[in-house]
């Protein structure tokens, strides 16, 4: 006789790894299986706006790089549109704007990098506006569970975003913003414990 559900015991949890990139991006991975590797196009050729170029490291609790993690990184245009139908203005995105990218670590340095346009400032659900910020949700083996967590420009005003202002220690803030290495050129590390742990999100 079946037991009813509240008797069944929870399943024990995984990572995801360590097959992570043959599984989610399985040409870096030297599998040569899709005519057209997913997520590698952000912003598209003709999309106006700043082109930038993101670059960084995953670093675990010890300062070492994790050389395994995929990220994805979600944004809106250069007009603060984002390409999705919950967007009111998603009409008016950018030509060839995908907005949406899978990139994944240098297997030998764990550098991961991507070429995009800057986001323009977004609007929030409640009415009021977001700095200009990149969304990146990450996976790698030792992880139960993907974290998310945003990427803003420390060349911008953040001063009134509704998200970096529920971060209550101010210094913690700083783990949200990308540094500007050179003109086009930003650097946004990712430390998982330890000193200067990035803040991640409960979404």
């Amino acid at each position: 006789m079946a037991q009813p559900l509240g008797y069944l015991k929870e399943s024990a949890s995984q990572t995801a790894g360590p097959y992570v990139h043959i599984g989610l991006a399985p040409g870096a991975a030297g599998f040569d299986i899709y005519r057209q590797e997913l997520g590698l196009d952000i912003a598209g050729p003709d999309a106006p706006g700043e082109r930038i170029r993101v670059e960084g490291v995953v670093f675990d609790g010890t300062g070492a790089p994790v050389k395994d993690v995929l990220l994805e990184a979600w944004q809106a245009d250069a007009a603060g549109i984002h390409p999705h139908p919950e967007d009111p203005r998603h009409a008016g995105c950018a030509p060839g704007f995908r907005g949406w990218g899978r990139i994944i670590t240098d297997f030998d340095t764990g550098v991961w990098g991507f070429d995009t346009i800057k986001p323009g400032s977004v609007m929030g659900r409640d009415g009021r506006p977001m700095a200009p910020h990149i969304s990146l949700w990450l996976v790698a083996r030792g992880l139960n569970i993907g974290l998310h967590t945003r990427m803003y420009f420390e060349d911008e005003d953040n001063s009134a975003d509704p998200v970096i202002n529920l971060i209550e220690h101010v210094q913690r803030r700083q783990t949200l913003l990308a540094r500007k290495t050179a003109p086009g050129q930003y650097r946004f590390d990712i430390r998982l414990q330890g000193d200067g742990e990035t803040v991640f999100m409960d979404v």
